[in-house]
């Protein structure tokens, strides 16, 4: 595939290639260059970098005792992290490890109670009362009412949350949506938002996880675990070569 020459600068030639590695890279910063607008400004850049290269040549800034200073500094990071990479990348952990945790914890292997909950927010506890008798009486659903009343955007689906497991709301609304029936209709409720009438739809107790559902998690929180152990097992063995004094 030719690497067509985009542009030159003092007869240095930027490439498609040049233009290609740099999108590549900022894309992978989560900047969205992949597109016309985006690789001019980069080969943009790239013009820029080349003049300014040649000026900083010119000038022989590469013998400023300051620059020294600062490469110096550069080069050292670059070589600690070069050192914790060649430390941490033998550090691996097979299906096999991921399989042994698994069946070595499997009473925390599961996923957590959950309940489907819906709720009506008001700003005061007589308005709340007023709501939940007319629920209780027939006279509106508590859906409508939800659509009608409640301040929160969830009034769209006539209050409904969706499902959800413990910790995931305020602990007043959890307690009380993990302590109800199905089907019960509970409040005034008191939260930091307002006051609530909660109506729990559905609960699902908690149920086994199944190991090929969360292999690849337990595969990435045994690796970060292996590595952090690489790491401090490094630093003590280098701390033994290389005495450390606090002062």
């Amino acid at each position: 595939m030719e690497n067509k020459i985009l542009a030159t600068v003092n007869g240095v030639a930027i490439t498609e290639n040049d233009v290609e590695k740099m999108v590549v890279a900022l894309t992978q910063h989560g900047q969205n260059v992949n597109n016309e607008q985006g690789r001019k400004m980069v080969l943009d850049q790239l013009i820029s970098k080349k003049l300014l290269l040649l000026d900083a040549q010119k000038n022989m800034y590469e013998y400023d005792p300051l620059f020294k200073e600062e490469l110096e500094m550069v080069k050292n990071d670059l070589l600690v992290n070069f050192t914790m990479k060649k430390t941490l990348e033998k550090v691996t952990v097979s299906d096999q490890d991921a399989k042994a945790y698994f069946d070595e914890n499997k009473e925390q292997m599961v996923e957590g109670e959950k309940v489907n909950a819906s709720h009506i927010l008001v700003d005061s506890q007589d308005k709340a009362k007023e709501l939940l008798e007319k629920i209780n009486n027939k006279e509106i659903s508590f859906e409508d009412a939800a659509r009608q009343e409640s301040s929160c955007p969830s009034k769209d689906n006539g209050g409904n949350l969706g499902e959800f497991t413990r910790g995931q709301m305020v602990p007043e609304f959890d307690n009380a949506c993990f302590t109800m029936k199905v089907g019960e209709i509970t409040g005034p409720v008191k939260t930091q938002f307002g006051y609530h009438l909660i109506k729990l739809n559905s609960k699902t107790d908690a149920t086994p996880l199944k190991f090929e559902d969360i292999k690849d998690q337990i595969k990435d929180s045994l690796l970060q675990q292996k590595q952090q152990e690489a790491y401090t097992s490094k630093l003590n063995q280098l701390k033994i070569l290389y005495p450390v004094d606090r002062f």
